[in-house]
């Protein structure tokens, strides 16, 4: 990764939130190994993807910003040991080196956890710390996201996973791949990657819940008559019936057909009916409905949709 993350995405220091991640997301689209064969395009956006990992939190680009932090998310070294213990008014070997106990310094800068010492004279000094956790953005399609599946994705770093994607994941979900994130020093635990889930819409299936609706097309006859009709599903067609004289708008309930939800109960399918006309309105059409009318006609917007 660039020493300045800012450079890496593209954007000043003064960038807001959101156009640190529109910044990420156009390098994504181009860049991204999925979609080029280019090493320097898969160099820019491992640069990005890390750059980003960093910025998106208020709290790490606050402190990176204070130089706290340097581009990796790694703790700066606090020049200041020396001058504070030695220099101190009250300290008798002012002036001369202190090779003492430092353990409360190295605690207050690594934590008492994974530290571990040994004597100047017995060892050098040196401590554990977990990896930090890589968080990514992961865009699957409506049905994989509600199916669930596997899909392959590849990380900055080039490794290749098969990700699996519980069936009824949501939007802003986030799925955790324990161990896939930065490596550990000493004997630390690398960290996690974790892929924030972005649902691609789908002009066929709206989401409301764990419910789901579609849009059914009918014919003329099939609203005057009703039927029988195939509608999609998520685990497939099935064959609907469609009352006589549906109107559109209407909507008919599949139960269970939805969503798979918390305790694996599913949500409902909606199925709204949306008449379609004929191709062409033919002589023999436009006489019948003619005569029709003459005794039958209606206005449906009318109170009730039946005034005359």
């Amino acid at each position: 990764m660039a020493d300045d993350p800012y450079a890496a995405l593209g954007v000043s220091k003064t960038a807001s939130d959101a156009e640190i991640k529109k910044a990420y997301r156009r390098i994504a689209k181009t860049d991204h190994p999925d979609l080029t064969d280019d090493p320097k395009a898969h160099e820019r956006f491992k640069a990005a993807s890390a750059a980003y990992d960093l910025l998106k939190d208020p709290a790490r680009r606050a402190r990176f910003d204070r130089g706290e932090i340097d581009a990796q998310g790694q703790e700066r070294p606090q020049r200041r040991y020396y001058r504070d213990f030695s220099e101190a008014p009250d300290n008798p070997y002012r002036g001369q080196a202190d090779y003492g106990d430092f353990s409360d310094v190295f605690s207050d800068l690594f934590g008492e956890r994974g530290f571990r010492q040994g004597g100047f004279g017995g060892g050098a000094r040196s401590f554990d710390m977990r990896g930090q956790d890589h968080r990514y953005t992961l865009e699957v399609d409506f049905m994989t996201a509600a199916r669930g599946g596997t899909t392959r994705i590849t990380l900055p770093d080039g490794n290749v996973l098969d990700v699996n994607i519980p069936a009824g994941t949501r939007d802003g979900q986030t799925i955790r791949l324990r161990g896939k994130g930065g490596a550990g020093m000493g004997n630390g635990q690398p960290g996690d990657a974790l892929l924030a889930v972005t649902v691609r819409e789908d002009p066929d299936w709206r989401r409301e819940g764990d419910d789901v609706t579609t849009v059914l097309p009918i014919s003329l006859d099939e609203a005057v008559l009703g039927g029988r009709v195939q509608a999609q599903t998520i685990d497939g067609p099935v064959m609907l019936t469609i009352p006589r004289g549906a109107s559109s708008g209407q909507k008919l309930r599949l139960r269970g057909r939805g969503l798979a939800g918390s305790g694996g109960k599913r949500g409902d399918q909606h199925v709204e009916l949306r008449i379609v006309m004929p191709p062409q309105v033919d002589d023999e059409l436009a006489r019948f409905i003619e005569t029709w009318r003459k005794d039958h006609a209606y206005n449906p917007r009318a109170a009730g949709g039946k005034g005359r």
